[in-house]
């Protein structure tokens, strides 16, 4: 048995475990297989259209009757700025000469929208059993919008600070990100990545400092790291890069093989990507630019110009300019069905539980 069953009867889960959303690798196939498997899908919306959600949803609601989780970025939106971005494409024009392409031509904006009442009319006509939020919380009159229409509302927190205040502003569950885990940092009341402390530092802080359910996030991918969030007074833990590998994600060819070769060291935190912090397998972007530079313009917008050196890479089997976001237990994913996945990981903490509680 589960030592806390918050989560479970909060979601009404099988069990205490919750897809990451991963924007970019993953759609309504993933969610699907892990609710399958008893686990809470997650679908990322940050780089979605409202259409593009209301259809990926529509797709779950057809094949699996479980609660889906929708996610959404609460970033503050910042206007591209022309100057800037010139000396990035600048930055970047050895790599445009070597691929043969034109960094002053026309491409398409990044697309990572903040959460918006375009959005929350979706969540309002979908009803999905659970929102969550990255970078902080939406404004109040959204935010009680969605709860008016039935959702648990879950938030990540990379410091103590942030999730005490995610609770006064109406978090319904924690999700204390350590600085292990993949993706963009969560961080919202600092921008000192330096000072992020790591999962198993920041679970028991969080859960001392909040009455809520607090998951936890980052490093966590078998169930030795399961039993030991538990340990720590988490209610759930919150996975993605053991998923990585799985079918049903949408990692391309050459990704895998990067994923697959993965060790302990392979991942860094950059803002290379996107301009935002994020922790991912080091490419030879991050290496040679970064893996932190001055010269990124905001978040999203130094995507924009990687958007043709990315495609350009992947047609030739290379993963130089693709933002493969993964923690720091990469190391440990596998190929597997997601369902099968997700059991297994369940499996391995309840036993490893049960032989603790019986030493």
């Amino acid at each position: 048995m589960w030592p806390d069953r918050r989560l479970i009867d909060l979601f009404k889960t099988e069990f205490p475990i919750v897809l990451a959303p991963m924007a970019g690798v993953m759609d309504a196939e993933l969610v699907i297989a892990v609710a399958q498997g008893g686990g809470l899908g997650s679908l990322p919306c940050a780089m979605l259209s409202a259409e593009k959600a209301r259809e990926q949803v529509n797709i779950i609601r057809q094949r699996v009757a479980a609660p889906v989780n929708l996610n959404f970025f609460c970033h503050t939106a910042v206007e591209a700025d022309p100057v800037r971005e010139a000396a990035w494409r600048k930055r970047l024009a050895p790599y445009y000469r070597e691929h043969g392409l034109d960094p002053d031509a026309l491409v398409n904006a990044a697309n990572r929208a903040p959460f918006d009442a375009a959005f929350c009319a979706v969540v309002e006509e979908l009803k999905p059993e659970i929102v969550s939020f990255h970078f902080g919380l939406p404004e109040p009159k959204l935010l009680q919008r969605v709860k008016a229409a039935g959702a648990i509302v879950m938030a990540s927190a990379t410091i103590v600070k942030e999730a005490i205040w995610l609770e006064e502003n109406g978090a319904d569950v924690i999700i204390a990100q350590g600085a292990e885990a993949g993706g963009h940092r969560g961080m919202f009341l600092t921008d000192n990545i330096a000072e992020q402390p790591g999962t198993f530092a920041l679970v028991p802080q969080v859960v001392d400092a909040v009455k809520v359910p607090v998951v936890a996030a980052g490093g966590i991918a078998d169930g030795r790291g399961i039993a030991a969030a538990f340990a720590l007074g988490a209610s759930g833990v919150q996975i993605g890069t053991a998923y990585l590998r799985c079918p049903e994600s949408t990692v391309g060819p050459a990704a895998r093989v990067a994923l697959a070769q993965a060790r302990d060291d392979t991942t860094v935190i950059t803002n290379v990507m996107t301009g935002r912090p994020a922790r991912g397998v080091a490419n030879r972007v991050m290496r040679e630019v970064g893996p932190i530079s001055s010269d990124a313009p905001a978040f999203p917008h130094a995507a924009t110009a990687l958007g043709s050196l990315k495609a350009a890479a992947e047609k030739q089997g290379k993963v130089d300019f693709t933002n493969l976001w993964a923690g720091q237990a990469v190391r440990m994913g596998r190929e597997m069905p997601a369902a099968e996945l997700t059991r297994a990981l369940a499996g391995a903490a309840l036993a490893r539980m049960s032989a603790l509680s019986q030493a």
